[in-house]
């Protein structure tokens, strides 16, 4: 069995979805459902006997030393995170609290559990820290993409919490010999993500004729792989890499968000014309730039595909056009985001 934290939300989902698709192996799913978190991501899975969803958060300690001793897992896969940039800029502690305070509880009984494990299961162990390419910093447009050896310079509380719980994960991988693996991911998007992230949030407000917010000159530049590609480098990774390696997962899809914004939008003007003809790129408007907004993120992925073989399948116009595909096929379920 593996335990995988976070997978009510946006990834973690996708990946249980897809591992069950695969592979009869169970899967023990820990979620706190918070605002991000979505049962109805899971209804593919839905009365899957071999998904196991437990409603708690890992920052209840009695609770992960119950579920590990209860359901022995051979890996823990952990997505569950706060994960939105403006909301750690409103609240940092929230992010402290689930990310830092949150990993660490998770990495503390985890490594209990595992040195009690017989010699062969305890070799056998993984737990895959899931990490971002903001721990990194922004870039400059010239800048070359960032290895895995590089410093971290964290710009947001967001990125901040998140490089400590990669560095925690680190260092019990350096002082316990925990089977550690970090993975760093540039922006996922596709099916089920919450309305908070760019993609989704421009789908949904253009489906209801509403505003598209931009922020600054929408020159920002991110890397965006699909996440199907993400769970298949994740599974690729648990099957494949040794304890201690650190992983950059990227798809090398740079593309200023202002231009990736005019792409989607025509995409879904095209497959769902508004009654009257006109574009909904009108409804684009140019907001106050984000505080401390990175410029640019970029990440050198050629470790993992050196290392086990594993590359992005799904390019980027593929990969919008099937997230607005699944967007149109829910739209009569969507609402306008809060955008306050």
């Amino acid at each position: 069995m593996i335990l995988v934290t976070g997978g009510a939300g946006f990834i973690g989902s996708n990946f249980i979805c897809e591992w069950l698709a695969r592979d009869d192996e169970p899967i023990l799913n820990l979620d706190a459902l918070t605002y991000a978190g979505n049962l109805d991501n899971l209804k593919e899975v839905a009365g899957d006997s071999r998904h196991t969803f437990v409603h708690g958060n890992i920052l209840d300690e009695q609770l992960l030393i119950n579920l590990f001793n209860r359901f022995h897992p051979r890996a823990v896969i952990h997505f569950a995170a706060e994960s939105h940039v403006d909301r750690s800029i409103v609240n940092p502690l929230v992010f402290v609290d689930t990310n830092v305070k949150g990993t660490t509880t998770l990495l503390n009984v985890a490594l209990h559990y595992w040195e009690h494990l017989n010699p062969e299961d305890k070799a056998a162990f993984r737990f895959i820290n899931i990490s971002t390419d903001e721990v990194y910093g922004s870039l400059s447009e010239s800048d070359t993409p960032k290895t895995e050896n590089d410093p971290f310079n964290p710009s947001s509380p967001y990125s901040a919490s998140k490089a400590a719980a990669d560095q925690f994960g680190r260092a019990y991988s350096r002082t316990y010999q925990f089977p550690v693996i970090t993975v760093r991911c540039s922006n996922n998007y596709g099916p089920n993500q919450y309305p908070e992230k760019l993609i989704p949030l421009m789908l949904t407000q253009a489906l209801a004729d509403q505003s598209l917010p931009v922020y600054g000159n929408g020159r920002q530049i991110r890397d965006w792989i699909h996440v199907s590609d993400f769970c298949a480098a994740i599974r690729s990774i648990l099957a494949g890499a040794r304890p201690g390696e650190i992983f950059n997962v990227s798809a090398n899809n740079e593309i200023p968000n202002l231009e990736l914004i005019h792409r989607l939008i025509s995409l879904l003007d095209r497959l769902s014309p508004k009654d009257d003809g006109k574009s909904r790129l009108d409804n684009i408007v140019f907001v106050k730039d984000r505080l401390g907004h990175d410029v640019r993120y970029s990440m050198n992925s050629s470790k993992l595909k050196k290392m086990l073989h594993w590359y992005p399948t799904i390019s980027l116009n593929e990969g919008l056009q099937n997230t607005v595909e699944a967007f149109l096929c829910k739209k009569d379920l969507l609402r306008p985001y809060n955008l306050r």
